[in-house]
């Protein structure tokens, strides 16, 4: 800000400059955001306002400058960097794949700081800016145009003497500076305001309380069942713009600040900018660069882990060969991956030309004929280890031996599938979540035998897939399969003891996970939660009792599969939104009843699911599973959907309190057992207060 300011005075102070253009030297990014470390050292609310001041001071004078200023955007405009465009006169932006505009603090549990909830509001439809505040959403340009905050879009130009987006950027600067010359000069006018004749009637609609009234509380009606009101950042952002349209722009202003500084140093911010660092941290290859790029995949199945996995990777330039058994299920494959193909089509994300580029990137077989060209085998066979072996030992005659291969498992140990292998250092477990086209998180696997390249060539796959990528160490459950197996149990005992699937639901929804307990286990499929659970109950014994097993096998026997065979814990049919719960699933719960022990509040309920994730959560840092805390919170929140505002698991302790979560748990621990006996790292944190998984910053 300091510099932003010397440049600020430098204008001003010189005559012989009319106009100023603001443009960033990298195409791919004009600013991305405001510096969230800067962010971090403030220790109380009053520091983190001042810094909102600042900011909001310093685009003061840009905005009233008589020297006009102009944004040229190209690449990531968010955040800060928007509220910067926002205080120009006028913005000009690239329309290229890269260009959009957002204010996404929402998303760090903060509300815009630099004016952001002021002018955004003033310069375009209420609704709109809204909807933008409120879900950290990205406006491409011609989007962007049209809502009102763009007023220029520029075509991207295509390469020449020098790349396409150098050639963009240097055009873009030439228009801008026409444009700043044009304002100087009084030849460019700025026409804002409503345009048509039911925009002008909107606006002095919102003279009225009552019409303001309807549109602030069907937004937070919307944010009320989006957020269970856990998150205090989207209502702090209704209060906060409402106060600008309520009591003018000074009111609007100071209630930002104070707001912003609010935000800033509660738990869930906190817990949100921890979780952007993790992210951050888990989209690098901490392994290093392999020795060889991943140039052909091969991938053994067309099921829907299987062409899911294909989808990914086709559009990221690999070429993918993708086996099956049977034309049928190739079929099935390649029209899975045409679907989504055609989705992106239909949301403007790809055009139609590059649909067929990106297919023609897929090769589907029944044989092994190309497979000597593969650089990495992913195999997404049924979770057998006798099939798996089978596999392995199959896959070998024809692959090349720098070839790394792949197990997608979610639970089968990848040191005994290595050992059908002839090279085990070649072999590692990449374990995808489904939808795997949606599901952000990759979970790869090292044994003692997996080298430091085959690891890093599995990671730089996963990089280029766009995943959030976490490595762990080789045990029974991994690490996402591990901690959500007690929870799951847990889940099923509470149902059994009479609390209906949709109570469930709300209860652990209600805590914070985006999903239901009972609805998670209709979406992995029950048929899958039965196969493992008799792996890791037998591996882990007591110590992940909870349900009784009898009752998961039984409805898998009595079709109840979840939601891929249309029943589960609830019903679904295609089309309709309504989800009743499954009468005939209660009467397997009710046959195998159990009386309960007491711990039956609502916030008790919550707290015995959530521990039993959190302590084997932490169990798996103890015993070596995890590198570090920051890749068991991530793996956490992107592939379990834990409460993403507290940050994670080991971030949740570190807030609530280790010697207060150890408390409950002994208290569940005297009523239900070893279940709920907590790990060794978690009492010693318990005991001692200073010790954290995160230091203070």
């Amino acid at each position: 800000m300091a510099e932003m300011k010397q440049a600020m005075d430098q204008i001003q102070n010189d005559s012989s400059v009319k106009a100023a253009v603001l443009i960033s030297g990298k195409p791919g990014c004009f600013i991305a955001g405001a510096d969230i470390t800067m962010l971090e050292k403030c220790q109380t609310a009053e520091e983190a306002s001042s810094l909102s001041k600042a900011c909001q001071d310093i685009l003061f004078e840009v905005e009233k400058s008589p020297k006009p200023f102009v944004a040229a955007i190209m690449g990531s405009c968010l955040g800060g960097g928007l509220e910067v465009a926002l205080a120009c006169r006028y913005r000009i932006a690239a329309k290229d794949k890269k260009t959009g505009v957002g204010l996404p603090e929402v998303m760090l549990g903060l509300l815009p700081g630099g004016g952001g909830t002021q002018r955004l509001p003033q310069l375009i439809s209420l609704p709109t800016a809204l909807d933008m505040a409120l879900t950290g959403k990205t406006l491409k340009t011609d989007k962007a145009k049209k809502a009102g905050i763009v007023d220029m879009a520029v075509d991207a130009l295509g390469p020449g003497l020098k790349p396409s987006d150098q050639t963009t950027l240097e055009y873009l600067e030439k228009v801008a500076i026409k444009t700043a010359s044009d304002l100087a000069s009084g030849s460019l006018k700025v026409h804002r305001g409503p345009k048509s004749l039911s925009d002008k009637v909107f606006k002095t609609a919102l003279k009225y309380d009552f019409v303001k009234n309807m549109i602030f509380n069907k937004a937070k009606a919307a944010v009320m069942k989006q957020t269970n009101g856990l998150y205090p950042a989207p209502l702090k952002i209704l209060d906060v713009i409402r106060a600008g349209l309520d009591k003018g722009s000074k009111a609007g202003y100071d209630a930002e600040s104070k707001g912003f500084g609010e935000l800033a140093v509660t738990n869930e911010s906190r817990g949100l900018i921890g979780l952007f660092h993790g992210q951050t941290e888990c989209k690098k290859n901490r392994f290093g660069k392999p020795a060889k790029e991943t140039k052909t995949l091969a991938i053994l199945g067309a099921g829907l882990m299987g062409a899911g996995i294909a989808q990914v990777s086709i559009d990221k330039g690999m070429h993918v060969l993708m086996k099956d058994m049977s034309l049928e299920g190739l079929a099935r494959g390649q029209t899975q991956i045409q679907k989504g193909l055609d989705t992106a089509v239909k949301r403007r994300k790809i055009a139609s030309f590059e649909k067929d580029q990106i297919y023609s990137n897929l090769e589907p077989t029944l044989s092994y004929e190309h497979f000597n060209h593969a650089d990495m085998v992913i195999e997404a066979v049924f979770e057998d280890m006798d099939i798996k072996h089978r596999v392995i030992k199959e896959v070998e005659k024809y692959i090349p031996e720098h070839c790394v291969f792949a197990s997608n498992t979610s639970a089968l140990p990848i040191t005994e599938i290595a050992k059908a292998s002839k090279r085990p250092e070649k072999v590692v477990g990449m374990h995808y979540f489904s939808p795997v086209d949606k599901m952000m998180l990759l979970e790869i696997i090292t044994t003692d035998k997996t080298s430091k390249d085959t690891a890093a060539a599995a990671v730089q796959v996963g990089l280029r897939q766009g995943k959030v990528v976490i490595t762990v160490k080789d045990g029974p459950g991994f690490y996402t399969t591990r901690i959500l197996a007690p929870m799951q149990s847990e889940a099923i005992r509470v149902m059994q003891e009479g609390v209906n699937p949709k109570k469930l639901d709300k209860l652990s929804k209600g805590f914070g996970f985006p999903v239901g307990a009972a609805t998670l286990a209709d979406e992995v499929g029950l048929d899958v939660a039965a196969h493992i659970s008799v792996f890791l109950d037998k591996e882990f014994g007591e110590r992940f009792a909870g349900g009784d097993t009898r009752v998961i096998h039984e409805m898998v026997e009595a079709g109840f599969r979840g939601r891929k065979s249309g029943k589960g814990c609830f019903i679904y049919e295609a089309g309709v939104k309504d989800r009743p719960v499954n009468e005939e699933a209660v009467n397997i719960l009710k046959k195998y009843s159990l009386t309960p022990k007491g711990f039956q509040s609502d916030s008790d309920i919550q707290l015995r699911l959530v521990s039993r994730f959190v302590n084997e959560a932490i169990m798996c840092l103890q015993e070596g599973i995890l590198a570090n805390p920051l890749e068991g919170d991530v793996g956490a929140v992107f592939g379990l959907g834990f409460p993403p505002f507290t940050g994670g698991p080991f971030r949740f302790i570190d807030a609530y309190g280790g010697d207060k979560f150890v408390a409950k748990m002994r208290q569940f621990e005297s009523a239900y057992g070893p279940a709920f006996t907590p790990c060794q790292l978690l009492l010693d944190h318990a005991k001692d207060s200073s010790k954290r998984f995160y230091p203070r910053k």
